[in-house]
């Protein structure tokens, strides 16, 4: 495990989709000797390997990667269990004396990995819940909403008033001296280790045209029947993992919903729009060293300078 409060440096990569991270993260990883662990909600998967992008099998022998190819499609997944298998790998690395390397464009699962959250659940209290539930069906639901706007009023503005199972738990939380917190602003750094930001980006029009070269690729490689053997697997639409980029649209074209060239259209716009919310998300860190790829002469000339400003950072 982890020493606690030993503050272990790990670089961590980032930027939106099709920039260019796998290639980066795996020339930092050998600059620094160090090993990657994936920060991408797709590339868990096992079966899809074309439509997340993951790492060409040379790629993955040049430098080991963690958290590709680990999950079946067919299981619910969870950024609490994203966190617990990334601290897993990560302590794997640092035991090896090796630098983990976190490469990916999935924010929460960066959030995850860099701050402190906790998503154990409180103790269950079945009488407690019975007696919540109780109180519903006598004076309605909005009756233990009211007990939820007292006890913690933050959660009550997070939770629709309808949603009694949630508002049951969080009264739980409350009750507990536990309260849920709301990740989304109250962020504490982990003190186990000390991250390195990096983010790398485009110029947009450059971006654009990689992302609807990349989907074409994708399609050339053989996407659609990945997508039809997943689907012989049982798989469908109400899958989390089919509801990525690229599956969703294509379930919708082998359904008879739009044709081909719709699905293709689809997908592009779709990992057009992905790239811009991940620039938002990463946007957030204001300690993010931003390397803009498309300002040097070429990518290895970038991937020098990025190496040479970790290296500068590693020694301070």
């Amino acid at each position: 495990m982890i020493m606690e409060n030993m503050n272990h440096t790990i670089i961590c990569i980032c930027g939106p989709t099709a920039v260019g991270k796998t290639h980066f993260a795996i020339e930092a990883a050998l600059a620094v000797g160090g090993e990657i662990v994936s920060c991408d909600s797709m590339q868990l998967y096992k079966y899809m390997d074309i439509g997340s992008a993951k790492p060409t099998p040379e790629e993955r022998r040049r430098v080991k990667h963690y958290l590709v190819d680990e999950i079946d499609p067919g299981e619910d997944f969870s950024v609490a269990k994203y966190q617990e298998l990334a601290q897993a790998a990560i302590a794997e690395i640092l035991q090896k004396g090796k630098m983990p390397v976190i490469a990916g464009g999935t924010g929460l699962y960066l959030d995850s990995i860099i701050y402190d959250m906790d998503f154990s659940a409180p103790p269950r209290d079945d009488g407690f819940r019975r007696k919540m539930y109780d109180l519903a069906e006598e004076k309605g639901p909005e009756a233990v909403y009211g007990l939820l706007q007292e006890k913690d009023p933050d959660a009550a503005s997070r939770i629709h008033p309808n949603n009694l199972k949630k508002v049951i738990r969080a009264l739980e939380a409350a009750e507990s001296g536990n309260p849920v917190r709301n990740f989304a602003t109250d962020l504490r750094p982990r003190k186990e280790y000390n991250p390195v930001l990096i983010g790398l980006t485009r110029d947009r029009a450059e971006l654009y045209g990689r992302i609807d070269r990349r989907v074409d690729v994708l399609l050339e490689q053989g996407l659609e029947d990945e997508v039809r053997g997943l689907l012989q697997r049982g798989l469908d639409e109400n899958d989390i993992s089919m509801k990525g980029i690229g599956y969703k649209e294509l379930i919708g074209f082998l359904h008879g919903e739009y044709p081909r060239e719709e699905a293709v259209r689809l997908i592009k716009r779709n990992t057009r729009h992905l790239a811009k919310r991940q620039m938002t998300w990463l946007r957030r860190y204001h300690d993010m060293k931003w390397f803009d790829i498309s300002s040097y002469l070429d990518e290895e000339s970038c991937i020098r300078e990025m190496n040479l400003w970790i290296r500068d950072r590693i020694r301070k």
